[in-house]
């Protein structure tokens, strides 16, 4: 009989299918915010009325913001995020954007706390992946300021304890963790998302439904968190075609917004994921590639090199497609394919020349040893690459 542990998180609320700026309001009284601070997608605050909506709401209880995220959260971005809202005293954070806004609220929260304010100074506080591919996280202080996340993709960051931010420096991206930067609360309202782009909701939707994918090719996986990542499958794959023919279809866009959440449960808890978020987070953080389009390339060679050693695992991914008969691999391709996402390194941009540097990177990444099928190097992962050309 096979054991495991289920770390639950510290987040309290999740509102689904709520007006963000009516939630927000909620959870500043909750929270007995008085100082909020806001951290959101600059086409949001320049092209929509989102934000307007949200400080005027919030009304004196607003006092600063920064929405220039960039993608995959350069430190530089960190840094000076933390210099505007530490000018703002803020005791509460509400992030209202994709992945990169999201991670760097969580970061930013941590940076408020220890003063931090030049990017050198981030290094104590990431996580160190070592030669052998164990990770050392690092102990500090917990952040103290609560952050609340209306996310407007489908990454399903917002849910987790962990962020990434890319050390420009080293052009590689690291985590940082901590169990209290896990978001007091989240709001879902599908009504925000209609400005997010096509390509980025469905491409995100596509990682969300990557996380079950390695959720339930894991073997150390349980049956709580089999249960999640099925649901996860059978939410997403029906919503994101039905936003993809109708983008109004709000039911659908909330059916995905609860998918990304159920397929986040199992990371949330402790389970390790493999190489296709490995290999997801070099391409993003030493490519630029974008954070769902790396699972869109890579998730069904991923399933394919996994395969034999966990094809009875798999067979649970084929259940929740409801077409127990055909393998995972060629589901979740034929997914992709469907949404008319890209499906090849070569569409994202690299080439063979790329291949042992992405390799390198890989296998620096918090989740190349963890994969089900070992990866004695980062030499013997190019060949796993290079099917994805």
């Amino acid at each position: 009989m096979q054991s495991s542990l289920v770390s639950l998180p510290s987040m309290e609320r999740v509102h689904t299918g709520t007006p963000v700026a009516e939630a927000a309001v909620q959870e500043a009284d909750l929270l007995g915010a008085q100082r909020i601070f806001i951290v959101c997608s600059g086409t949001l605050n320049s092209q929509t009325d989102e934000i307007t909506r949200i400080t005027d709401a919030l009304g004196s209880r607003f006092v600063g913001l920064f929405d220039a995220v960039r993608p995959h959260v350069p430190r530089e971005d960190v840094i000076a995020a933390t210099k505007v809202a530490a000018e703002a005293r803020p005791d509460m954070l509400l992030c209202v954007g994709g992945g990169s806004a999201t991670d760097l609220t969580k970061i930013l929260a941590v940076m408020l706390e220890h003063d931090v304010r030049d990017t050198d100074a981030m290094d104590p506080f990431h996580v160190q992946v070592n030669e052998d591919t164990s990770v050392s996280a690092p102990e500090f202080s917990p952040p103290s300021i609560p952050v609340v996340i209306a996310p407007t993709t489908l990454a399903g960051g917002e849910f987790n304890a962990l962020a990434g931010s890319t050390d420009e420096k080293s052009n590689v991206k690291e985590g940082y963790v901590h169990p209290a930067m896990t978001p007091k609360a989240v709001i879902l309202d599908p009504a925000l998302t209609r400005h997010t782009p096509e390509w980025l909701w469905l491409s995100t939707g596509v990682r969300a439904l990557d996380h079950a994918f390695e959720t339930l090719g894991s073997l150390k996986s349980n049956g709580y968190y089999d249960g999640m990542a099925m649901n996860a499958i059978r939410l997403l794959s029906e919503g994101l075609k039905r936003v993809k023919e109708n983008p109004e279809d709000m039911d659908a866009r909330l059916m995905c917004q609860v998918g990304a959440w159920s397929s986040m449960v199992a990371i949330v808890a402790g389970l390790d994921m493999g190489v296709s978020h490995a290999v997801g987070h070099a391409l993003g953080g030493s490519f630029k590639v974008p954070h769902g389009y790396t699972s869109c390339v890579m998730a069904p060679h991923a399933l394919e090199h996994n395969r034999p050693v966990n094809e009875h695992r798999q067979a649970l991914i084929s259940v929740a497609f409801g077409q127990p008969d055909r393998p995972a691999h060629e589901l979740a391709a034929e997914l992709i394919r469907e949404l008319g996402m890209p499906q090849t390194l070569t569409e994202v941009g690299l080439s063979e020349e790329d291949l042992p540097n992405l390799a390198m990177y890989t296998f620096k990444d918090i989740w190349c040893g963890t994969n089900p099928n070992p990866i004695a190097g980062a030499d013997a992962l190019v060949p796993v690459l290079r099917r994805a050309l």
